[in-house]
């Protein structure tokens, strides 16, 4: 591409792909998409993004194309890769000014220059370097901010690397630069406080840009660039630097006021000091040991004293809450339980730890975070008031909730009360036992400090598992305070309901459980949405715990089941149905099929939820979840969901549908849970497999899922379900075998042991393009025993249930090893006596024998020569089966089942599903579990004996070691 004639066309192209007509916009997309593998493409947009005369959308598309270029095109390994001339020349054309005007394009020209940068410095591109070095240091602002802006992508870039000898090269680079460094930031941030100190404010802002951008080179520098950053002076003369730094900030931030043009950079700059000590202390804590004095002084003065008074900000003391939180939970500041076991570093670290956690340091922590931070804000209580369900989300963890300043809070609190507990414990129980008794409803102060108390136990329950009586407490105390209606009260009500959620699972009595569902069944009547809420969370914690027992909740179930659906009807929010949603399926999956008779409502609600969440895939998939617990508990009543169920599960599974991404694995599990309780096929049931072919091809993560819906399938219906889609099937599985794990490979064989086991005919006619392969595989000795298992499994279901297959089968075998039949079937045997060891599961160690017997009688002077064999597995599969009765002394096989019996079931043990009973029914008729190996074993060589005469049964015999013999004739005594 000539760039002279070709800058005329790809400016034309690149004005047209901004049009907002998709008429013009399309074509010029497909034209730019055919030019971007032509020489010279990219030397025509550079020209162009660095005119600044052209329109500033079509440069941006330009620095876009460019940059996308870069990381398809510029490595020498990749396909249509640039040539080293143009890389060459686009890179001198890269840095040749640092003139750029408009902000958002100068940013993308950054970072541009540093996915080269990745990629090609220092050993292609040398000069970059000492180019922005001195760029950084020209009088023009313009140029020097965007040197500077270069500088910083270009490190960050750099230290982002992750191999050993690429971070060396950062290494050697941090080495020659970080004094330069040190010098540029201390330029700007000394000209920048003169200036708010001089009242000039927009000359401060810009100075503000400088210091801020010369910081973030440093913070690389400082974290990535020194492997024993502590032996550096300069490093560590810079990072005890910060507090300075971060003192004269906090005192601008005083001095501008919250209203000023720069507050929110100089906001930034403060965060971005706290982040240099955050990640030093994260990447390097053995050199941080000398800074912990002074970052727990700073940390607790500002947040914990009234130093911070006026000053501080939210963020920022977020920020000194989790420094204090790295340095108390550090495990590098741990020593081990034999001191002398521990770094120096470490004792060290711990020493200075414990003269700074003094007892009136750790004391005045803890009230202050309890009665200060835990506090609930005005802001929480109009946002209760006005928006309670955004409240309640919140509460329990919600996005924003997550970078908020509670969490810290109660983070800090966590980790500190774990640390000292032992100090901490009696200060929270004073502060627990100064609340005891009744509060008056109408002191708002006195309401939220108990609220503050009682969240702090409930977040630190293991740690006070020792001191609290909580049985005590809830029956004395707890249990009269959600009895209290007052409308200021629901404080209260609400933060006990969630204290009690909090302990049922450290320390609540069994007997206790029914005193509180009935408090769950008032409160989830209470006037207050918030209180509703979180009794719902409370009610879902109780019936997940170990502790739980059916026959306890079983009387309060109707009412509390209604009150949740009611719960679910009543709020909007998607986050808040969802967890509604979460609360019932818990319950249903708890109860099972107790819960039959009280969920006519909910399936009636269903289908209209799922309606009104067209736009919501995550809510979606908490109705998904539901419905797999409410099939299981309703068993073969589900069958009367299917106009909705079956719908669902199609949209869900059908990967053309953009929201399967969402939906996929739980409708996966929806239609498995559907099979396994189904009493019968359907048209509709069965139509949803054709989505199957496509999921298989995926080769995803739920194959397992897929594999165990096929077999759900087979033992539902194996006639109509293999008629309608073995074929496909097969044809799926033939693409699978061929790039699958191990894993996979036996998951495959495994359907095709299972339909031959259900239906032995059709099982072997729909799969026999399968077949050969497993044959081949038995003679070929495969390597991995799970696969040869598997592969003697499906063998031995061939031979045994469906024999003139198997001669059919041998018979193109034989052809195909160019062999004699009777020579091939030989070294069938030979291998499968051979690796019966691969087989470790008494089911197939039995149908090995049952196959191996079934050629008997024979004359056949092949099998006779392997009789020994036969006789060796058949022994082996007697001792794997049959159990010896110690009054009788007689053997039984432990594998036969005579009748099918509906088991008998314990409390915690879930019923049958459809698809077990059909398991039970099948095994009633598998040879494995209706043939007595015992008899059979017997009766096939009676057989053998009446073809062949006595004296050549007796040379036969004679073959067999005189050990397995006797073996044999304990098991056979007495038939």
């Amino acid at each position: 591409m000539d760039i002279n004639s070709a800058s005329t066309i790809v400016l034309q192209a690149l004005t047209q792909a901004t049009s907002q007509d998709t008429a013009v916009l399309k074509p010029a997309e497909e034209q730019l998409k055919q030019w971007e593998t032509q020489p010279g493409f990219y030397s025509v947009l550079l020209n162009i993004f660095t005119n600044h005369s052209l329109d500033v959308n079509v440069r941006w598309l330009a620095v876009l194309y460019f940059k996308n270029g870069i990381e398809r095109y510029w490595r020498r390994v990749a396909p249509h890769s640039l040539s080293e001339e143009e890389k060459s020349s686009l890179r001198a054309g890269l840095i040749t000014n640092f003139n750029e005007p408009v902000n958002q394009i100068a940013t993308q020209i950054a970072v541009l220059i540093a996915k080269v940068a990745r990629l090609d410095c220092p050993r292609q591109w040398p000069e970059l370097i000492p180019i922005l070095l001195e760029s950084v240091k020209v009088q023009d602002g313009l140029q020097q901010h965007r040197a500077l802006l270069t500088f910083y992508h270009v490190t960050k870039t750099l230290a982002s690397k992750r191999l050993a000898a690429d971070r060396r090269l950062f290494q050697d680079l941090a080495s020659g630069i970080y004094s330069f460094a040190c010098s540029l930031w201390n330029h700007h941030t000394d000209t920048f406080l003169q200036q708010i100190c001089a009242g000039d404010e927009a000359a401060a802002i810009s100075s503000l840009e400088r210091t801020l951008l010369s910081l973030k080179v440093l913070r690389k520098l400082t974290v990535h660039g020194f492997v024993e950053p502590h032996q550096n002076m300069e490093v560590m003369g810079f990072l005890n630097t910060v507090f300075e730094r971060l003192k004269q900030f906090l005192e601008c931030c005083r001095q501008v006021g919250p209203d000023s043009n720069c507050r929110e950079k100089l906001e930034k700059t403060i965060l971005l000091y706290t982040k240099v000590l955050l990640d030093f202390l994260e990447y390097h804590p053995y050199p941080f040991t000398s800074l912990i004095q002074r970052s727990l002084e700073f940390a607790v003065s500002y947040v914990f004293t009234e130093a911070g008074t006026g000053i501080t900000f939210e963020r920022f003391i977020v920020q000194c809450l989790n420094l204090i939180k790295m340095i108390v939970k550090n495990d590098a500041y741990k020593p081990a339980k034999n001191i002398e076991d521990s770094k120096p570093e470490t004792l060290e670290a711990h020493k200075i730890k414990t003269a700074f956690f003094t007892y009136p340091t750790l004391t005045e922590i803890c009230r202050r975070l309890v009665s200060h931070f835990f506090l609930l804000t005005e802001e929480e209580l109009t946002m209760w008031e006005e928006d309670p369900e955004s409240f309640a989300v919140e509460e329990t963890g919600g996005d924003s909730w997550k970078y908020s300043l509670r969490p810290s809070t109660e983070v800090l609190f966590l980790d500190i009360f774990h640390n000292y507990s032992q100090t901490l414990t009696p200060v929270l129980l004073e502060m627990v036992q100064n609340l005891h008794g009744p509060t008056n409803v109408e002191d708002s102060a006195h309401l939220l400090i108990k609220d503050a108390v009682y969240n702090a136990v409930g977040l630190a329950a293991y740690e006070l598992f020792d001191n609290v009586d909580f049985d005590q407490w809830f029956k004395i105390q707890l249990l009269a305070e959600l009895h209290v209606s007052h409308n200021s009260y629901k404080l209260i009500r609400r933060r006990v309901i969630w204290l009690i959620g909090q302990w049922i699972s450290v320390k609540f009595k069994s007997e206790l459980r029914p005193l509180l569902y009935e408090a769950i069944l008032n409160l989830m009547q209470d006037p207050d949405l918030v209180v509703r809420i979180e009794t719902a969370t409370t009610l879902k914690l109780a019936v997940d715990d170990f502790e739980f027992r059916t026959e306890q909740f079983l009387p309060y179930l109707e009412s509390i089941f209604s009150l949740l659906f009611q719960l679910l009807q009543q709020v909007t929010e998607c986050d808040t149905k969802m967890h509604v949603l979460h609360v019932i399926s818990c319950v249903i999956e708890r109860v099972n099929v107790q819960i039959r008779p009280y969920v006519e409502c909910l399936v009636q609600y269903l289908p209209l939820l799922w309606k009104q969440s067209d736009e919501h895939n995550m809510l979606r998939c908490a109705i998904l979840t539901t419905l797999i617990h409410l099939v299981q508990g309703l068993g073969a009543e589900s069958k009367n969901l299917y106009p909705f169920l079956l719908p669902v599960i199609q949209l869900s599974t059908d990967v053309t549908q953009p929201p399967h991404v969402y939906l996929l694995e739980d409708g996966l599990e929806l239609w498995l849970v559907t099979l396994e309780n189904s009493p019968s096929i359907t048209p509709e049931l069965l139509r949803i497999f054709q989505n199957m072919p496509a999921l298989l091809a995926m080769s995803s993560e739920n194959l397992r899922t897929c594999f165990q819906i096929v077999n759900a399938y087979i033992f539902l219906s194996s006639s109509e379900f293999l008629q309608n889609y073995a074929a496909a099937l097969c044809q799926s599985f033939c693409e699978l075998l061929k790039d699958i794990t191990t894993e996979g490979q036996v998951q495959v064989l495994k359907v095709v042991e299972i339909a031959i086991k259900v239906n032995p005919a059709l099982g072997t006619h729909m799969f026999q393009s399968l077949l050969p392969s497993v044959f081949r595989g038995v003679i070929d000795g495969e390597r991995y025993p799970v696969v040869m298992s598997t592969y003697l499994g499906v063998m031995g279901r061939v031979l045994l249930q469906n024999g003139s297959f198997f001669s059919s089968l041998l018979t193109q075998m034989a052809v195909e090893f160019h062999q004699e039949m009777d020579q091939l079937l030989g070294s069938l045997i030979e291998m499968w006596v051979d690796r019966m060891d691969n087989i470790t599961q008494p089911e197939r160690r039995k149908l090995s024998a049952l196959a191996l017997l079934s050629l008997l009688p024979s004359d056949n002077s092949v099998i006779q020569d392997k009789f020994c064999g036969i006789i060796n597995i058949s022994v082996e599969a007697l001792h794997d089966v049959m159990t010896e009765d110690p009054e009788t002394r007689t053997f039984k096989d432990c594998m036969l089942m005579s009748h099918f019996e509906e088991p008998k079931l314990t409390e915690d043990e879930e019923p049958p599903t459809e698809q077990d009973k059909r398991k039970k029914m099948l095994a009633l008729k598998d040879p494995v579990h209706s043939v007595p190996l015992q008899q059979f074993v017997y009766e096939k060589l009676k057989a053998q004996q009446g073809l062949i005469g006595d004296q050549s049964f007796q040379t036969l015999m004679e073959t067999v070691d005189t050990e397995i013999v006797k073996q044999l004739q304990e098991f056979l005594q007495g038939l």
